[in-house]
Order: C-alpha cells, then sequence, then structure tokens
C-alpha cells in the first residue's frame, strides 16, 4: 500500500541550477536540500517545503514536458500571479483558484488555492 508522496521528480538541464534556485527558492519558497554525496556529482538540485520535496536531476537532452508536472497548494495565489511573469490562470476546477506557470527552464508548474 502506498503512504504518501516522497518526491517529484523534474528534469533540467546542465548548468541551470543557479535559476532553479532562484525560482524554486526565491519565488516559491521552497529551501533546498544537499543531495546525498553520491548523487551530488551528477548536477541538479533538490528542494523541500512543509509537506513537499521536488528534485530537479539534469537530462542530456533536455526537454520540458508538455502536460506533465507538479501541483502545489498555496495560501495567497494572487501573490504568485502577481510575481511569476506569465502565469496563466485557470477556472476548470471545481473549489480552487488555480495558475500554471513555468520554472526557468520551462518544467510546467500548478499553483492551486482551494475556495472554501
Amino acid at each position: 500500500m502506498i503512504k504518501a508522496l516522497h518526491h517529484v521528480q523534474l528534469a533540467a538541464p546542465a548548468g541551470s541550477e543557479p535559476l532553479l534556485r532562484e525560482f524554486y527558492e526565491g519565488v516559491l519558497g521552497l529551501r533546498e536540500v544537499p543531495k546525498p554525496p553520491g548523487l551530488a556529482g551528477r548536477g541538479g538540485v533538490w528542494f523541500r517545503g512543509a509537506s513537499v520535496e521536488i528534485h530537479l536531476g539534469v537530462e542530456d537532452d533536455f526537454r520540458p514536458a508538455r502536460k506533465a508536472h507538479p501541483a502545489f497548494l498555496v495560501d495567497d495565489i494572487d501573490a504568485y500571479a502577481a510575481e511569476i511573469q506569465g502565469a496563466i490562470p485557470d477556472d476548470l476546477l471545481p473549489g480552487y483558484r488555480r495558475i500554471y506557470v513555468s520554472d526557468p527552464v520551462g518544467n510546467r508548474i500548478e499553483l492551486l488555492q482551494p475556495v472554501w
């Protein structure tokens, strides 16, 4: 039986770690966590929040997925919409306000705020 989701893995091009740190730490408010020594040499960067962990791993022939994405619950979607250029609002999910944004390498990210 599955008990919980441990992390979501996204891909990124080599050398994009500084841009990813600016977005995932600076904009989304996650904190970087050190990769285990055996994995650190592969590049990429990992982030963690209160109940979420996202790993960005280097992929040689990187292409961001067009549909696949993590969805994060947030407490102030308006603040994110104002801060993230190109945020696309969507009202198709009952009970939530949501926007789609892209990280600096083109990965799709969904941000949702419950309306109740």
